[in-house]
């Protein structure tokens, strides 16, 4: 989809990406997430871009408490149909990130995988994820690196892009907070950051 490449319209976008009858990323959920699950604590857990919510189903199959925000309708929906065929509970919600509340010392785990959020929006967001972590609390993060410019959606672009999905860790290490980097082969990065 040439759009998300650079999105006028992010909304309108993903409704276009998530709009369909099948789940455009599948209902398994992300690598990363499965192979680190049983590290992660098991309390109040929040999936931030959370699409068609593989991820968040996923973690709640887990027996944690699972809140989702997604930027669209199509994909709550989504989360809240096949949470419902998984028998589990997502209480998904609809929200923009860039105003959405995340909370104060509220989550033990917050989950971003592949967050499509302007650089303006991702430091701040950032900034909003590390207050909103309990002590002990762990963001999970899985975001591009400039070895993914040129291998599919360009959104975000570019070494900044690269250094704003760093910040997230830079500013958990200042807080205080242990922080942890895996390189992937397909020019991903994930990063787990603790409390």
């Amino acid at each position: 989809m040439g759009a998300m490449n650079q999105p006028t319209d992010p909304r309108a976008a993903w409704e276009g990406r998530f709009g369909g009858d099948d789940f455009y990323y599948g209902t398994e959920p992300n690598d990363f997430l499965r192979e680190r699950s049983d590290e992660l604590p098991a309390g109040a857990t929040l999936c931030l871009a959370e699409g068609e919510g593989r991820n968040a189903v996923f973690l709640a199959g887990t027996g944690r408490e699972v809140h989702s925000v997604d930027l669209t309708e199509s994909g709550v929906a989504k989360t809240l149909r096949l949470a419902d065929q998984r028998g589990v509970t997502v209480h998904a919600a609809v929200g923009d990130l860039a105003t959405y509340d995340l909370g104060t010392a509220r989550w033990d785990l917050i989950v971003s995988i592949f967050a499509h959020v302007p650089p303006a929006v991702r430091r701040d967001l950032h900034r909003r994820v590390v207050d909103a972590l309990r002590p002990g609390g762990v963001l999970l993060l899985e975001a591009y690196t400039p070895d993914q410019i040129g291998r599919g959606p360009r959104w975000p672009t570019g070494a900044r892009a690269h250094d704003d999905a760093r910040r997230p860790a830079r500013r958990a290490r200042r807080a205080g907070v242990r922080t942890r980097r895996r390189a992937r082969p397909t020019g991903r990065r994930g990063a787990g950051a603790h409390r």
